[in-house]
């Protein structure tokens, strides 16, 4: 409080500066220290009083204004924070008079209902912008205050990462549609660490839901806005009180503290497959090359052609998804500047069917490809412009696994893949023809893989040579030629790590990730109890990740919640509640996974 007292003095401190100027000497000031103003204020509001009081009842439910009134003066940072549970169809609204917070609505509350009020990361002091840690105020416009509660964790499907900001939602109509339809009867924002407690809710079963609100009107908006739900209604059986840890407020930086809190559930966050099916986008990427995405995943083209163009000069490919289609023109004559693509697909009609539809897509060249275009000179045109480029790679921690990777800017139309020279040179420098297998790429038509027949030894030197003019592309053009070379690794500082699967029951994605989830180092699929070996690891902290694919189609699919289907399951291996395999130098790290326990 010592600083709080000392604030108020702060606008007498210039006039005392310039008092003291001019009572001592020129002569006498320090000329090579400058003044400071005192230690910096990191001392957050303090809240005084509230009117209501906590916990009051009968508060009116027409023109309510609810007062907070602090130590200093205060602004608010962030709106959206000030949320009030159940909501009502407009946000509260606010202004401040002097130290105080009013809080305002712009309809009438709902009679005998309990409400909360929260604050948290809404209010910072007006000089230094110290965040206020946050106050929850609990009042009904009845006679009694709910006392019901329940906590939770929200975090993504696919990475498990919490996820901050995302607003739970509690329904007591147990349709999947109140969702859809109606705004909810309790409402919560998580934290930082996807944490989220709902406090003073009525003794009753509730549907839960979470998802990322992005207008913030606490409903959800299938095509624009991800969610989550819980299988069960939820029947909350703890009773409110002040010494309830979960319920405290917390510094978001304190880790441990943050990590103690209990949750009774957890929702796990995703994007529904749209509603909607149409052409979003379409855009000319090259002289023969353009592509097209769709609204929704799972698009069904029944014909294509350009116009003008026979029917075989057009090649074509969707990704996994099914939601993007890449066209590209096998034909070496000049191109037009706008191709006029001819499709029928099934688009969403105005009823909401998927009907077969014919529509005609312009596809314009940009500026810089007419500039391509209209490249008059030998000076102007580059090598890469007249050769069929591709991109060699090979990493020699995953060639075991992985292969070489040879793939194409453009889709082949002659291809010679026996006139590859795979060669080995053993330590004594003895050379040696190696056979190899090619794979073209079932998610790329323009990428390759090039696997060695025998196992790779450890000190022997392998190369694979690309001869000159032996593949073409699709605009006539042939390839250089580059030899690519890679050695087993000989670190021996490297570490390996096995997996011991038992109980596969279905098919399994298994990543060995990085630290941060944010990079896939090593990916296998399993369907049987198996081994599964990543060598060649560096030293580090690593995250393993294992989904549940059930259709075997290679993908995380998502949930529906009309059909109240949860999207793949997604299970991070844990070692005592720690995500992170903490791998060391020179080590060959074991661990067993038994796969029905870990997703039972």
């Amino acid at each position: 409080m010592h600083m709080k007292r000392f604030k108020k003095y702060l606008p007498l401190i210039p006039a005392a500066l310039v008092l003291g100027a001019m009572m001592f000497p020129s002569g006498c000031a320090n000329t090579t220290t400058p003044p400071t103003g005192g230690p910096k204020d990191t001392i957050p509001p303090v809240l005084l009083k509230t009117l209501p009081l906590p916990g009051a009842v009968n508060v009116p439910t027409h023109k309510t204004q609810l007062k907070f009134t602090f130590d200093e003066y205060v602004v608010v940072k962030d709106a959206n924070n000030i949320f009030l549970s159940p909501p009502l169809e407009k946000k509260p609204k606010y202004r401040m008079s002097g130290k105080t917070l009013v809080v305002y609505f712009e309809s009438d509350l709902d009679t005998n209902r309990t409400y909360t009020l929260d604050l948290t990361g809404a209010i910072a002091d007006n000089n230094e912008g110290n965040m206020y840690e946050g106050f929850t105020l609990v009042f009904s416009t009845g006679s009694q205050i709910d006392s019901m509660c329940m906590t939770g964790l929200v975090q993504d499907c696919n990475t498990l990462k919490p996820l901050k900001g995302a607003t739970v939602l509690l329904y007591k109509d147990q349709a999947d549609s109140a969702i859809f339809l109606h705004r909810p009867d309790a409402a919560a924002k998580t934290d930082d660490w996807g944490f989220f407690s709902i406090r003073n809710i009525q003794d009753t079963t509730y549907r839960v839901y979470a998802l990322k609100d992005a207008n913030n009107n606490n409903m959800y908006e299938p095509d624009q806005e991800s969610v989550a739900f819980l299988d069960e209604p939820f029947h909350p059986k703890t009773v409110i009180n002040d010494s309830l840890y979960e319920f405290k407020k917390f510094n978001m930086k304190d880790t441990a503290l943050c990590l103690a809190r209990k949750t009774d559930v957890e929702l796990n966050v995703f994007r529904e497959k749209p509603s909607k099916q149409f052409i979003v986008k379409k855009e000319r990427v090259g002289l023969r090359t353009a592509y097209l995405t769709f609204m929704a995943p799972g698009a069904k083209v029944n014909s294509l052609k350009f116009k003008g163009l026979p029917k075989e000069k057009l090649i074509s490919q969707f990704n996994p998804q099914l939601d993007s289609l890449e066209l590209w023109v096998n034909d070496q004559r000049k191109m037009p500047d706008t191709l006029f693509l001819q499709i029928n697909y099934d688009k969403t009609d105005t009823l909401g069917n998927l009907v077969p539809t014919d529509e005609e897509v312009k596809l314009a060249l940009d500026k810089k490809m007419r500039a391509e275009l209209q490249k008059s000179s030998q000076r102007d045109i580059k090598h890469q412009d007249t050769i069929a480029v591709f991109k060699g790679e090979v990493d020699p921690t995953t060639v075991e696994q992985y292969g070489f990777s040879v793939e194409f800017q453009y889709p082949l139309i002659q291809d010679a893949w026996d006139s590859l020279v795979f060669r080995s040179v053993n330590p004594r420098q003895q050379e040696k023809i190696e056979k190899y297998t090619v794979t073209k790429d079932p998610n790329n038509l323009r990428r390759y893989t090039i696997m060695p027949r025998e196992k790779l030894m450890d000190g022997f030197d392998y190369f694979l040579k690309i001869p000159h003019r032996k593949f073409r592309d699709v605009n006539g053009y042939y390839n250089d030629s580059t030899e690519l070379k890679v050695t087993l690794p000989k670190d021996e500082k490297l570490s390996s790590i096995s997996l011991e699967m038992s109980h596969v029951k279905n098919r399994y994605i298994v990543d060995l990730l990085s630290e941060k989830r944010d990079k896939v180092i090593r990916s296998f699929t399993v369907d049987a109890d198996q081994t599964v070996l990543f060598p060649y690891v560096k030293a580090g902290k690593y995250c393993l990740r294992i989904t549940e694919d059930r259709n075997k189609n290679g993908l995380v699919d998502t949930g529906s919640i009309l059909e109240h289907r949860q999207p793949e399951k997604v299970m991070f291996f844990k070692i005592k509640d720690q995500f992170l395999l903490d791998i060391p130098e020179r080590t060959e790290y074991t661990q067993k996974i038994d796969m029905e326990e870990l997703f039972k």
